[in-house]
């Protein structure tokens, strides 16, 4: 009995630790471009190895200076290649989910393979009807819960400045 009660004590400890640990994590990132910031929440419980693999990058300035290289107006907005071209980056297990694409849906591109998507690149949806055949075809990985104006307004070319955790 004493040592199912030690287990349970350090087991309540070790959870508290872990729930503490996560609420430090960053709920939003702002991505701050050469036309003003666009804030996305993220979707940790959704795509947790997705969301962990963006923080990363953005903690290490890995989008710092990087551009928005495809636009399709009443589409998507697309950015972080570090070739600038659509063909860089490297790979990542897609983590395909239930949360519908629609305007303001944050999300992984990918290539032909529905089970690997790029690591680094990112998309913004800019119009619910348009990116609804998105919907379990990619991974959504959080949603743009401010500047959404901002994102209307990139074109091709447009500086990435950094992305950092928000505070607000």
């Amino acid at each position: 009995m004493k040592t199912k009660n030690i287990f349970l004590t350090t087991t309540l400890i070790l959870s508290t630790f872990i729930l503490s640990a996560c609420s430090l994590f960053p709920q939003n990132l702002a991505i701050n471009t050469d036309k003003g910031q666009i804030v996305i929440k993220l979707y940790p419980d959704k795509s947790p190895k997705t969301v962990a693999n963006f923080l990363t990058k953005a903690k290490n300035d890995f989008y710092k200076n990087l551009t928005f290289h495809r636009v399709e107006p009443g589409f998507v907005i697309q950015g972080g290649d570090p070739l600038g071209n659509g063909t860089g980056g490297g790979q990542i297990a897609s983590e395909i989910n239930d949360v519908p694409f629609k305007e303001g849906s944050v999300g992984l591109a990918r290539g032909a393979d529905i089970k690997v998507s790029n690591d680094s690149q990112f998309f913004i949806c800019l119009t619910t009807q348009a990116c609804q055949g998105l919907s379990n075809q990619y991974v959504n990985f959080g949603e743009v819960v401010s500047g959404m104006d901002v994102a209307q307004k990139i074109a091709v070319g447009d500086k990435i400045l950094s992305v950092t955790p928000d505070t607000k």
